[in-house]
């Protein structure tokens, strides 16, 4: 799901979660948060050796330093989470480390950085410039951050993107000690690649987007290395079974379209894939409609419901192929950004069923509170959920910024 924080902390001096540390110059800016997270899991896990009770800490930090009138800024993000059982999830990544120049209508940006595209809320179809962080989240909304150059320009008729990506990035995936995890292990030492280039492989996107009225339309084209992989059965050097990761080379054309009609939103998102010699189409789209103010408060109430398809039909390699979602959307509107999303997933062909409720809540000028929870039932073996079946979980962030 799309995290309730982002309208928050992606504005995160606005929200006055955050205070400027003293520096040195009137142009720099230093921010960030330290995050203790708790995990519980009622029910045994299908491995061996997993544990009910995890515990881990992450650390994110903003460094940022503005000059010649904002048109130039370099912005470094790094985060690092130390995880109890999980060693794979014990890993730092550089989220943003880019310089950016503006000048007149076009900006230009180097180093690595993070792009989202997409409007939908449960499945981003169309979000491929970055690849999935797995192990923060099992929603697919982390990313790890993207070398590349970019170059943006915003003209009357609509705004376009360029992007050259120089290096791949590997999907990150829990080890069999953590939750949730697949059943089978994934073995990345036997990683393989649909380009002999690997990870040096040069990929390049570029998209057009503009608001028409009530809407917004995205169109995009991506050539390179496919940041889904394909998860093939195979053998480890013991005679283990394993699953080995192939990143195919692909062409993706795709649209994402979001119109605002009153108290109604409503959402698309679908692209054309060719990979390995076969063409596939994957959409998704919905609406939302917020009640606001309901019973003469402040409250707002929103109702989320959404479709996704796959023209593959029913396959091992997509969890999303004739999906139903439903969810619920409630805000209070005050300072503390108190907020609550529930939302859950219906297998059309298997009634397999997802929920999830995410809630969070600002304490003060310096701490946010999240708790997440995501249960799975009725899964099929055949299903691609089925090894999170057993992996029930109650999750509570604490985050204190600085």
């Amino acid at each position: 799901m799309k995290k309730l924080q982002t309208a928050c902390v992606a504005g995160v001096i606005s929200c006055g979660l955050v205070t400027t540390a003293p520096s040195i110059a009137a142009d720099f800016e230093f921010t960030g948060y330290v995050e203790p997270e708790f995990q519980v899991f009622p029910s045994r896990g299908n491995v061996a050796g997993q544990k009910r009770f995890n515990s881990s800490v992450a650390i994110e930090a903003t460094a940022e330093a503005f000059w010649d009138n904002g048109d130039q800024f370099v912005v470094f993000k790094p985060f690092a989470r130390l995880d109890q059982n999980d060693g794979n999830r014990t890993h730092a990544d550089i989220r943003e480390l880019k310089y950016s120049y503006i000048t007149g209508d076009w900006e230009f940006r180097v180093g690595i950085d993070k792009v989202f595209w997409g409007v939908t809320e449960v499945a981003h179809l169309v979000d491929i410039i970055n690849q999935t962080d797995q192990v923060e989240s099992l929603d697919g909304e982390e990313k790890l951050g993207q070398p590349m150059v970019a170059v943006s320009t915003v003209q009357d008729f609509g705004i376009f993107d360029f992007y050259l990506l120089p290096y791949f990035r590997e999907r990150t995936f829990p080890s069999m000690s953590g939750r949730p995890s697949f059943d089978i292990p994934v073995d990345e030492t036997q990683t393989m690649y649909g380009s002999s280039d690997k990870r040096q492989h040069l990929d390049f996107a570029t998209r057009y987007s503009n608001t028409f009225e009530d809407w917004d339309v995205g169109v995009a084209y991506f050539q390179g290395t496919g940041r889904d992989p394909v998860l093939i059965p195979g053998l480890d050097a013991g005679g283990n079974p394993v699953l080995i990761p192939l990143y195919p080379q692909i062409k993706q054309a795709s649209i994402d379209v979001q119109a605002t009609k009153d108290a109604w939103l409503y959402k698309f998102e679908g692209f054309w894939r060719r990979e390995l010699g076969e063409e596939r189409i994957q959409a998704t789209g919905g609406i939302e409609y917020t009640f606001y103010q309901i019973f003469d408060t402040a409250y707002d109430l929103g109702i989320v419901a959404e479709y996704i398809w796959d023209d593959r039909g029913a396959n091992a390699a997509n969890t999303f192929a004739n999906d139903a979602v439903a969810g619920l959307r409630w805000t209070a509107n005050d300072e503390a950004s108190t907020a609550v999303l529930l939302a859950s997933v219906i297998d059309m062909d298997t009634q397999a069923t997802s929920l999830s409720l995410e809630a969070e809540r600002r304490f003060g000028d310096d701490y946010f509170v999240s708790l997440e929870g995501r249960f799975f039932g009725n899964i099929e073996a055949t299903d691609p959920s089925f090894s999170f079946v057993d992996d029930d979980f109650v999750q509570l962030r604490v985050a204190r910024y600085f």
